[in-house]
């Protein structure tokens, strides 16, 4: 069993999502986390508008959050100061607001960033400590 994880927006499409190249991996690596996982709104929105534009129904993530196996783990008008300053600190990527959102939670929450995104590698918690990752191999 994995301990507590941080979700990102790309794991959390593959895995509903059966046409991702990365749907097998995330079913798999869904069966080992422990519930709930933590996100933000911001991942919850891009996931929303990715599976709707892929065809499938958004509602499948709201239902997990109902179901408390999906958790907001940050507010966003709460941590805005702490975002902002990460946003502008990776202004050349340019960081998203969910992929600050997510470094933030990583600082206020034990556990690894399960991501389909590179940047991630890049990314720091309290602007030097990597980022624990699950990551696909391939990426």
């Amino acid at each position: 069993m994995q301990r507590a994880v941080l979700l990102d927006t790309g794991p959390l499409v593959a895995y509903f999502c059966p046409t991702d190249r990365h749907h097998a991996w995330a079913v798999s690596q869904f069966a080992s986390f422990v519930a709930p996982v933590t996100t933000c709104e911001p991942v919850l929105a891009e996931s929303c508008f990715l599976l709707a534009r892929a065809g499938v129904s958004p509602t499948r993530i709201l239902a997990k959050l109902a179901q408390g196996v999906i958790r907001i783990g940050l507010g966003v008008e709460r941590e805005a100061t702490a975002i902002a300053a990460l946003m502008q600190r990776y202004a050349d990527s340019p960081m998203s607001l969910a992929d600050a959102c997510m470094v933030r939670l990583a600082e206020m929450h034990p556990g690894p960033v399960c991501t389909l995104d590179t940047d991630f590698r890049v990314y720091r918690r309290q602007g030097h400590h990597p980022l624990d990752l699950i990551i696909p191999d391939d990426i």
